[in-house]
């Protein structure tokens, strides 16, 4: 065994800090008395006597491995920044403070999303780590409406109107910490179900050259970009990163002689130099209206957050077609596949030929832990039934877990990219709307997501399982 297996309620008995000041691990919680795993090497110590003043309960102590222990601790109690300083964790929901403890945790730990959901007996809070939730918190039924009232008041909401759908912002300043959270509130079957979207407002690390681009894409991402006017678009699922690589983008495009206009939901970075704009549907600023204003502005560069409708597609189309060079994003399966959507969205396709400057798709894929996977024979079978390898793999890596990715087996991700500049062949064919373009594809060697992908495996950076659905929906 690994390390022990803990649900969220028995692991919230106690913070991070009792975890591995006591080496101890909550087993179960009785009348009266609580129930620990702890260090074998302490077992002798006084360690039950502390613990039953701090509890105020009879305490019993298991004894197990050094090694089990430690494992348990790195996986179920985080800390801050490994072998530096512990975050700061909450046990006890009901504590006056929990929500700024909560945003805290999920802030030291680089969470992306917190979820707080209702069911028939219990709720809980899930934490999003590297694009997957994690159970954190189970939440007493009867402390459960409290917590979304606190939530609302800060994010301005009605606490009163339980039966739609509302949406807020909560901005947090801890002192070191300063950053907006989208707040979504949700009413569901037991409740209403709030997800926090933790909004980072440091755009110093974000480059270009870090992102996953491999050196023939950047070139031509680039040079697309680089262009005075003609529009970049960029593709994937939602969670797919497609906006940090814009606002990549726009550092490097960003200079004194140039006037950039943004209009996002919602602004995630900020940028200085750079005129942002948040969308307000509630109020009719729309990306279609905003960028009607936009023209108005004198701008160089547009960037639209989504170009989510017709008349939105229609209006960047006029931007590109006046001299101007807009950057957005679509949500399609492929980067030609933004040229159907376009298409299908009305607009017509000798302008889309004469205005489309590159289409880029993009994925985000866990990368294993470098401290503790394992090479293992690699076997054909594990590839997806009609995925064609673009070579032959012999060796790969499994994830196995260690203290430095809290056994996880992952740490960090990295995008993976299908870059297609739109030259005079494929402006052709766009114009004509022929959209089966496959072996002029292959012909000029663009870069399939999947052997992106696939290249991670080769070199042993990730996982089959990580890539297999993108191997799956291989397009050609």
């Amino acid at each position: 065994m690994d390390f022990i297996k803990l649900d969220a309620e028995i692991q919230q008995m106690i913070t991070p800090e009792q975890a591995w000041h006591y080496k101890i691990i909550p087993s179960e919680s009785k009348s009266g008395t609580i129930e620990f795993f702890i260090d074998e090497t302490l077992k002798n110590s006084s360690v039950k006597d502390e613990l039953e003043i701090l509890f105020g309960k009879t305490i019993t102590l298991k004894p197990l491995s050094a090694d089990l222990i430690h494992k348990t601790l790195s996986k179920y109690y985080r800390k801050k920044e490994h072998k530096k300083s512990q975050a700061t964790y909450l046990a006890n929901y009901q504590a006056e403070d929990f929500l700024y403890k909560l945003i805290e945790e999920a802030k030291s730990i680089n969470s992306s999303d917190i979820h707080i959901e209702a069911y028939e007996e219990k709720s809980r809070v899930r934490l999003r780590i590297d694009g997957k939730l994690i159970e954190r918190y189970i939440i007493n039924k009867a402390e459960y409406p409290t917590l979304i009232n606190k939530i609302k008041i800060k994010a301005n909401l009605d606490i009163a109107e339980k039966r739609l759908p509302q949406d807020g912002r909560i901005f947090f300043d801890s002192g070191k910490d300063r950053f907006d959270i989208r707040v979504s509130a949700l009413p569901t079957l037991y409740g209403e179900k709030i997800v926090l979207r933790l909004l980072s407002k440091d755009s110093t690390n974000v480059d270009i050259n870090e992102l996953g681009f491999s050196q023939l894409q950047l070139e031509d991402y680039l040079e697309g970009t680089k262009k005075a006017h003609g529009i970049v678009l960029i593709s994937g699922p939602t969670g797919s990163g497609k906006t940090t690589t814009l606002y990549a983008t726009l550092k490097i495009l960003n200079k004194e002689h140039t006037n950039i206009i943004t209009i996002e939901d919602p602004i995630e970075y900020t940028l200085d130099g750079i005129n942002q704009v948040q969308l307000k549907e509630a109020i009719g600023l729309t990306f279609a209206s905003a960028l009607r204003t936009f023209l108005r502005q004198d701008p160089d560069i547009i960037m639209l957050g989504e170009i989510r409708d017709g008349e939105t597609a229609q209006m960047a189309i006029r931007a590109a077609l006046t001299g101007h060079l807009v950057l957005s994003t679509v949500h399609t399966n492929s980067a030609w596949g933004t040229v159907s959507r376009l298409i299908d969205m009305g607009v017509p396709s000798f302008l889309l030929a004469n205005t489309l400057n590159l289409t880029v798709s993009q994925r985000l894929v866990r990368l294993l832990c470098p401290h503790c996977k394992k090479e293992e024979t690699f076997n054909p079978s594990l590839l997806p039934k009609h995925y064609i390898a673009p070579f032959e793999v012999k060796t790969h890596f499994t994830s196995v877990g260690c203290d430095n990715c809290f056994y996880t087996g992952y740490k960090g991700r990295k995008a993976v990219y299908e870059v297609i500049p739109i030259d005079y062949d494929l402006a052709n064919n766009i114009k004509i709307e022929n959209l089966d373009v496959v072996e002029l594809l292959k012909q000029k060697k663009v870069k399939r997501l999947s052997d992106q992908a696939f290249d991670l495996l080769s070199t042993g950076q990730t996982t089959i399982d990580e890539i297999y659905t993108i191997l799956l929906s291989s397009n050609y």
